[in-house]
């Protein structure tokens, strides 16, 4: 089975960074649980949401996310039985490329270069499984959609869900 997963809030704790920055840099006590429903830049004073939405553009944003649950554990076990990739919309953010490579290289060494794939669209992904917050990436995959839960997608119901890297190795393992 051909399995892709993508990094930013499935892997990668890139939602909670924006919380870390924006409570850091302003005082604030901004948690997940604040933001169930919402992207958190729609959380903050108007005056600082394109702030919170230019993050992604900072150099080292992406350098030192932290891993999200046991994805790192369950991932290896996938790896060993299936044919898996990370699939990554790095192209949006250029100074990402070479940060999200790094963090892959620390925190995934099993999965290989070749096995690593950064891109803009997702619909060219052809495979069984893709695991995704993003609903418009779920919406053109062919294959089985996985929904992994993030603040933003607490909502969204048209796909199956995984809340935790545990059920992630439920189903597919």
């Amino acid at each position: 089975m051909r399995i892709f997963i993508d990094m930013d809030e499935v892997i990668a704790d890139t939602y909670q960074a924006h919380i870390d920055l924006h409570n850091s840099k302003y005082g604030t006590n901004f948690t997940k649980d604040d933001c169930y429903g919402k992207e958190f830049w729609m959380c903050v004073e108007k005056e600082h949401q394109q702030e919170v939405r230019d993050h992604a553009y900072q150099i080292g944003f992406f350098k030192d996310l932290k891993v999200i649950g046991n994805a790192v554990e369950v991932i290896k076990s996938l790896s060993k039985k299936h044919e898996v990739y990370i699939a990554s919309a790095a192209m949006q953010f250029p100074n990402s490329l070479i940060e999200k490579s790094d963090w892959l290289d620390e925190h995934l060494p099993f999965i290989p270069w070749q096995n690593r794939i950064l891109l803009g669209h997702k619909h060219v992904l052809k495979g069984d499984v893709l695991i995704d917050d993003r609903s418009f990436n779920l919406e053109t995959f062919e294959g089985r959609a996985i929904q992994f839960t993030s603040p933003h997608n607490v909502h969204t119901t048209a796909f199956e869900r995984a809340d935790d890297w545990n059920i992630v190795a439920s189903l597919l393992l």
